[in-house]
């Protein structure tokens, strides 16, 4: 069984794909009542070109003066700002005084191909029925969900009748380059404010990301550039104009940024576009058990040979691990008021990789493997260690 951990701190990791606020400015907006639940290689983009500025520095106003960097920011936002769009999800729900009530949420977006592609976090366009996509010039396209991805918190969306002209494609980078303190710029509609851009730097790399109902999600860029409510979907660039990331979360015991931000890798993005673009969904690799995390107690209370470790309870039928031979649990155990499942195989290391938890084990999955590849399980069996290959399912 699977203790709860202690809370280490009062900070709530709040999903800002959608602030439900109206747009500022905009007389006649709804006020909404509640929130919204949250590539084919892009052929057609052009490569990414480092931003050139003078060694010289201009002159400001008020006599100030003009610094590179300042250069690079301002020819960085001129270049990928229209690229950004704003992102309005509609639905329908139940309220007990007025019945069936519209909402609306706000979030960020960008475009992808000049296909019409663009892509968001799932959370921002989730069980809408309606999404209508602002772009840079102020052109207002429906948009129609293509493909999403729950897990790894990504949709697409796809505008159609919108002059390419007007579609432009931002570079993507890479993630397995990134190094902690390297500047970072945001680009999104945070409160609906659109294309507000913010800078900081790569704060930490591969955090992991603990989250309600959900497998915790890994690799994550933590950024202190400001994200807020709205942002949610909208790039994370490097100072040569590549994607490196598309923000999704924040920590704050407010609700608003304290500087600690994350967005899902670029690299992550590669892997998983494509599929939702020519599918609509994303096969995540699986084994398909279920398994109890070993700690100290539960070694205890069930005499295993290990502190650490998985211990297989219930393999399903017909999948990878049943047709490798993995085995579940023979027994059941009374244990903590009520029966575990006991007897079956424990699982230390895949790859050579020790596996404590399953979020481990997804989380390495998800990043390292796809479905259809072969991965090396070391067990425990009845106090012997045999190593089994298995090819993953899809989930």
């Amino acid at each position: 069984m699977r203790r709860l951990p202690y809370l280490l701190s009062i900070l709530t990791l709040i999903v800002m794909g959608c602030s439900f606020v109206p747009r500022l400015n905009l007389p006649g907006a709804a006020t909404p009542t509640a929130a919204v639940s949250a590539t084919a290689m892009v052929g057609a983009t052009e490569p990414a070109k480092a931003i050139v500025v003078t060694a010289t520095p201009a002159p400001g106003a008020a006599g100030t003066v003009i610094t590179d960097l300042e250069d690079i920011y301002v020819n960085l936002y001129e270049r990928a700002s229209p690229s950004v769009v704003h992102i309005t999800s509609r639905t329908q729900a139940f309220d007990f005084f007025r019945g069936t009530a519209p909402q609306e949420g706000t979030g960020s977006g960008f475009i992808y191909d000049e296909q019409g592609h663009i892509v968001t976090n799932n959370h921002v366009v989730e069980g809408s029925e309606d999404v209508e996509v602002i772009l840079a010039d102020g052109t207002v396209a429906k948009a129609k969900i293509v493909g999403s991805d729950a897990y790894n918190d990504l949709a697409v969306l796809k505008v159609d009748g919108v002059p390419v002209e007007l579609l432009k494609p931002l570079p993507l980078g890479v993630s397995h380059g990134l190094k902690v303190g390297m500047r970072v710029i945001a680009i999104g509609n945070p409160f609906g404010l659109d294309r507000t851009l913010t800078t900081g730097v790569i704060s930490a790399l591969g955090r992991t990301i603990e989250r309600d109902n959900q497998a915790a999600l890994g690799e994550m860029i933590q950024t202190d550039a400001a994200i807020n409510p709205g942002n949610s979907g909208g790039p994370l660039l490097n100072l040569r104009g590549e994607i490196i990331g598309v923000n999704t979360s924040i920590q704050s015991p407010s609700g608003g940024s304290v500087g600690i931000g994350f967005a899902v890798p670029i690299d992550t993005l590669k892997r998983v576009v494509p599929e939702l673009i020519a599918t609509g969904g994303y096969k995540h690799p699986s084994l398909g058990f279920n398994a109890y995390e070993i700690n100290s107690d539960l070694a205890d209370a069930l005499s295993l040979p290990v502190q650490k470790g998985l211990l297989i309870a219930q393999v399903q039928a017909g999948s990878a691990a049943e047709k490798a031979g993995v085995r579940g649990a023979t027994q059941r155990v009374r244990a903590y008021g009520g029966y575990l499942l006991a007897g079956g195989d424990i699982l230390t290391a895949i790859d050579d990789k020790p596996i404590n938890t399953r979020d481990a084990m997804t989380i390495y999955f998800e990043t390292t493997k796809r479905a259809g590849n072969t991965v090396k399980l070391t067990l425990l069996r009845a106090g012997a260690t045999l190593t089994l290959n298995v090819v993953l399912d899809a989930r």
